[in-house]
């Protein structure tokens, strides 16, 4: 069957089959319905290829993906993200196309094939960096994209697609000085991610707005196993901190289990908080107290965000739910000293 046979069943013009497959304005309702019957009556879809061709598309955006091996394997982030593209792409038959990178170059050889093979009509950047050149380079190239990070990245809003980090760290922080917790510890991620420092900055600003002087802060990278050592760091301090906000899940649930391993139990002699709210989070033991994202549908707003740019159409108005705190058993009152 072609789109010829639809539109003699139809008793139209093949333009006007196309006009409707293409979401386009210009067919009568009438004349609509009965391109849709018979479509359906023939059992034809348009071809996704000659589709891509005649829009001059590829009808695929690329997610270029550089992390250390060990985090990209335990972090939940990441396929959370990609489901949720997936899920949003595939309502208007767009395709996600991942290349895994392990170096600056890699990545930046991959975002010129995508353009220069036409692979793919748009990007997602993720993990932006401080004084990120990846947007410029991707303009240079033509290559249309969306920013995925914290509301706190913001110098180019219409093309940043965040939450707000720095609300759940706020949170935390607020938490713990309810508890009676002061000495406040942060285990901060690598400083060379936006989220890593809007994690940090809510940490120290939250801190000097409650009258506290900010307790020591450990620079780490997102693992568990930097996690672990920047515990170790801070208990070994002739002050130890009595709680420790983490800057994300995965160090935090290892720095219970090193403090566990010194005997210092969780929440009694030291309160933990992470952020992410991953999967395993509630069943550790005990469950840990974190920040909740809403990965999936910060995903799907993206992909839609995306579509919406490369197809010339005004975007939506982000409509994100915002990043929410769960009080778990790893958050105690402050022992009395």
């Amino acid at each position: 069957m072609t789109i010829g046979d639809v539109a003699a069943r139809a008793k139209v013009s093949k333009s006007a089959v196309s006009f409707v497959f293409n979401g386009r304005s210009g067919v009568g309702e009438a004349a609509r319905d009965r391109i849709l019957q018979a479509a359906e009556e023939l059992g034809w879809r348009p071809d996704a290829r000659a589709r891509a061709l005649s829009r001059s598309r590829a009808q695929a955006f690329g997610l270029v993906v550089r992390r250390e091996a060990e985090l990209l394997s335990t972090d939940p982030f990441f396929p959370q993200f990609v489901a949720g593209v997936e899920s949003g792409l595939s309502e208007v038959k767009y395709a996600l196309v991942l290349q895994v990178v392990d170096n600056e170059q890699t990545e930046r050889d991959a975002y010129v094939r995508f353009a220069h093979e036409a692979r793919v009509d748009g990007v997602f950047l993720t993990d932006l960096r401080i004084d990120d050149e990846r947007p410029r380079e991707l303009d240079e190239l033509g290559l249309p994209c969306v920013m995925v990070g914290p509301t706190e990245a913001g110098s180019d809003a219409s093309r940043l697609i965040g939450l707000d980090d720095a609300a759940g760290i706020r949170r935390a922080v607020r938490h713990l000085y309810a508890l009676g917790h002061r000495r406040i510890a942060h285990v901060a991620g690598s400083d060379r991610y936006v989220h890593s420092e809007a994690r940090r900055r809510a940490w120290l600003d939250e801190m000097d707005q409650l009258g506290l002087e900010p307790g020591p802060v450990v620079d780490a990278d997102f693992t568990g196993a930097s996690g672990a050592r920047a515990t170790h760091e801070l208990l070994d301090l002739a002050r130890p901190p009595s709680a420790i906000v983490y800057a994300n899940d995965l160090m935090a649930i290892a720095g219970m289990s090193a403090a566990n391993d010194r005997g210092v139990r969780v929440p009694h002699d030291l309160s933990v908080v992470g952020f992410d709210d991953i999967p395993l989070a509630p069943y550790v033991v005990p469950p840990l107290t974190t920040v909740r994202q809403d990965v999936f549908e910060w995903a799907r707003v993206c992909a839609k965000t995306l579509v919406a740019i490369v197809e010339g159409t005004t975007p939506e108005v982000p409509a994100l739910p915002p990043v929410d705190f769960i009080v778990r058993g790893s958050t105690g009152p402050a022992k009395q000293l």
